[in-house]
C-alpha cells in the first residue's frame, strides 16, 4: 500500500502564502492539491483527515465505498443540532426519511410552489429603495427563509424574520468548521441560546400545523403536513424540519448571493443576462417551462455552483479498513472529499479559476462526477430541482425590477455551514422603467 502524502515543509509555506495572498483556507488546498496529487493527508495536531479530490475520488465517495463511508459521525457538532435528521443518518434508516420527504420535493409539486416565490421577493423586495446600498448576503438570506418556510411547511416566516434571525445566524454557526474540529471540546456554548430559540419556535409550529390539520379533511402536500400525516413522532418530526430549515436556506442563500456578485463583477455578462430576462413578460407569473428557458442565466448559475459550491466539501467516516487508488484507509478515518477543488480541477476544467458562464452552453455536460454541486448517487441532494427553480425565478425577478451595482470591498470565500461571500455582497440600487 501507498503512504498517503503529507505536505511537505515547501508545500506548506507555498499553501501558507496563498492563504494570506487569497484570504481563507481553500487557497491552502489547491496549493496541497497541486503538490501533492488528488489524495492527500492534512496534519494538524489532533486533525488528520485524509483529503480526495478529481471525479474519481468523488465516484469512490458517493458510489463505489458509500456503504463503508458513514455521514454520522456521533463527535461533530452537526450530530448534536440535527440529532436524527436525513443529513446525518446512514441506511435504512436515512432511505426511510428520504422516502417520506420525496413527495413534497418532487418535481411535480415545484409549479405549486411558485406564487410562495414570488411573494417573499416581493416581501424582501418593499423595503429597498433606489440608491441605498444593500448586503445582498442577507437580503437572500430573508428571501431564502421565507420562501422555504412557505412552501415546504405552509407557515409564514415574517413574524419570526426579526425575532429569530440571530438564532439562525447561530445554528449555521454552531455547525461551521472551528476550533472544536482540532480539540473536540464542547463546541462555542455561546450558541445555546440560539438553539433554544429555534426548538422552541419549531415545537410550536408543530403543535398549530397539528391543530389545523386534526380539523381539515384535505390530505396535506408539503413536507411538515406529510411528516405529521405519517405519524412521525415529534422529537424526530423537530430533526427534519430544522434540518431542512437550515440546509434548505443557507445553500439557497449562498447561490444567490455569488450569483449576484459575479454579475455585479462581470459587467458584459450582466447585460447579457438582463437583456434574456427582459424578454419575460411583466404582467403575468413566469411557470417552471419558462423559467428553465432562460438559458444564459442557468448558465450563469451552474458555473456560479462551480467556482463556488455552497457544500463545498463532503465529510465522512471510514466504518472499516478501505483502499482507494492503492492508499490505505484505516477503519475510523475521517475522509473528506473537496467538491471545490474538484469543480476548479485544472485536468478537467480549461482555466478552472475563471468565470465562463459559456462553458456551460448548448447542453454541454461535463464529465462524469467533475461537477458536484448537487452532490450524485443515491444521496445526491434532494432538493436540487427545487433549487434550481428558486434561483432563477429570485434572480430574474431581481433582474428585471432594479439595476443592481457591486460596491465595497473585496469578497473572499467563507468556509461556514456553506461556502458563503465575505464580508457581504454589497450592490447599490437603482430602479429599472421597461
Amino acid at each position: 500500500m501507498k503512504p498517503i502524502p503529507l505536505p511537505t515543509p515547501q508545500a506548506g509555506l507555498l499553501a501558507l502564502q496563498a492563504m494570506l495572498r487569497d484570504g481563507h483556507p481553500l487557497a491552502a488546498l489547491q496549493v496541497f492539491q497541486r503538490e501533492l496529487g488528488d489524495v492527500f493527508r492534512i496534519n494538524l495536531p489532533g486533525f488528520t483527515p485524509v483529503v480526495m479530490a478529481g471525479p474519481q475520488a468523488a465516484r469512490f465517495v458517493l458510489v463505489e465505498g458509500r456503504a463503508d463511508l458513514r455521514w454520522r459521525t456521533e463527535s461533530d457538532p452537526v450530530t448534536a443540532l440535527l440529532r436524527h435528521g436525513v443529513l446525518v443518518e446512514d441506511g435504512p434508516a436515512h432511505d426511510a426519511l428520504r422516502s417520506q420527504m420525496n413527495p413534497a420535493l418532487h418535481r411535480r409539486m415545484l409549479e405549486g410552489y411558485l406564487h410562495a416565490m414570488y411573494a417573499a421577493v416581493d416581501q424582501v423586495c418593499e423595503d429597498w429603495r433606489p440608491g441605498v446600498v444593500v448586503d445582498m448576503l442577507v437580503e437572500m438570506r430573508k428571501i431564502a427563509l421565507l420562501i422555504l418556510m412557505r412552501t415546504l411547511f405552509q407557515a409564514d416566516f415574517t413574524p419570526e424574520l426579526r425575532r429569530l434571525w440571530r438564532a439562525v445566524l447561530d445554528c449555521i454557526g454552531y455547525i461551521s468548521p472551528g476550533i472544536w474540529m482540532i480539540w473536540r471540546a464542547a463546541p462555542r456554548p455561546q450558541y445555546r441560546q440560539g438553539l433554544r430559540q429555534m426548538d422552541s419556535y419549531l415545537y410550536r409550529l408543530i403543535a398549530e400545523r397539528r391543530r389545523v390539520l386534526d380539523r381539515s379533511d384535505v390530505p396535506p402536500l408539503d413536507l411538515l403536513g406529510v411528516f405529521l400525516a405519517s405519524g412521525m413522532e415529534v422529537e424526530l418530526l423537530r430533526d427534519q424540519l430544522l434540518t431542512m430549515l437550515i440546509a434548505g436556506h443557507d445553500t439557497s442563500t449562498a447561490l444567490l448571493a455569488w450569483t449576484l456578485y459575479l454579475l455585479g463583477s462581470h459587467p458584459q455578462e450582466y447585460c447579457q443576462v438582463r437583456e434574456e430576462v427582459d424578454t419575460l413578460p411583466c404582467d403575468e407569473p413566469w411557470g417552471v417551462e419558462t423559467l428553465n428557458g432562460l438559458h444564459r442565466l442557468g448558465n450563469v448559475i451552474q458555473e456560479a455552483l462551480r467556482l463556488y459550491p455552497p457544500i463545498h466539501l463532503g465529510s465522512r467516516q471510514a466504518a472499516c479498513d478501505l483502499e482507494f487508488q492503492g492508499y490505505h484507509i484505516p477503519a475510523g478515518e475521517r475522509v473528506i472529499y473537496s467538491i471545490y477543488l474538484t469543480q476548479r480541477h485544472p485536468d478537467y476544467w480549461e482555466r478552472a479559476d475563471e468565470f465562463i458562464p459559456q462553458r456551460h452552453a448548448g447542453g454541454v455536460k461535463p464529465a462524469p462526477y467533475t461537477w458536484l454541486a448537487f452532490g450524485g448517487g443515491p444521496r445526491n441532494c434532494i432538493g436540487a430541482a427545487f433549487g434550481q427553480v428558486e434561483s432563477r425565478l429570485v434572480l430574474a425577478s431581481l433582474l428585471k425590477r432594479f439595476d443592481l451595482e457591486l460596491v465595497g470591498k473585496r469578497v473572499r470565500p467563507h468556509m461556514g455551514a456553506t461556502l458563503e461571500p465575505r464580508p457581504g455582497v454589497s450592490m447599490r440600487l437603482g430602479l429599472r422603467r421597461l
